[in-house]
């Protein structure tokens, strides 16, 4: 009596689709990656030595041509304030942090100005800076 069946199933696996798949996958995060800029404002900051980490500041900055931006968005230096109030609509504005990048090439009394709007609204006040 012959008890062996004929058609037997194969235990093989074939991994070849799915190292495809893991490598378009590879390939689609790295462009993605790449198309991400996070400051879409050029701003060459100066050099500093120290790093300060503050929860979620309201980003301001001023670029080579001293145009203002807060939070990307281009504002007047007359509409600053009204800017920042916007922005900090609903927080406590004494645990609120500013966070200052302003290119290296611009002149210390727009600088200044924004510091003192800060000082004003009672904003923590924080200069981003390039590393060493």
């Amino acid at each position: 009596m012959n008890l062996s069946t004929r058609s037997k199933v194969k235990t093989e696996f074939s991994m070849s689709s799915m190292t495809d798949l893991i490598f378009l996958l590879l390939i689609f995060f790295i462009i993605t990656s790449t198309m991400v800029n996070p400051n879409a404002i050029k701003v060459l900051l100066p050099t500093g030595k120290t790093q300060t980490n503050a929860p979620s500041p309201i980003e301001v900055a001023i670029d080579a041509e001293t145009r203002l931006y807060v939070m990307n968005k281009e504002v007047s230096y007359e509409g600053l304030e009204q800017a920042l109030l916007a922005e900090a609509k609903g927080k406590n504005p004494e645990e609120m942090s500013l966070a200052l990048s302003a290119d290296k090439s611009v002149p210390l009394e727009f600088v200044t100005q924004v510091m003192a709007t800060a000082h004003r609204m009672k904003l923590r006040m924080i200069i981003r800076t390039g590393r060493q």
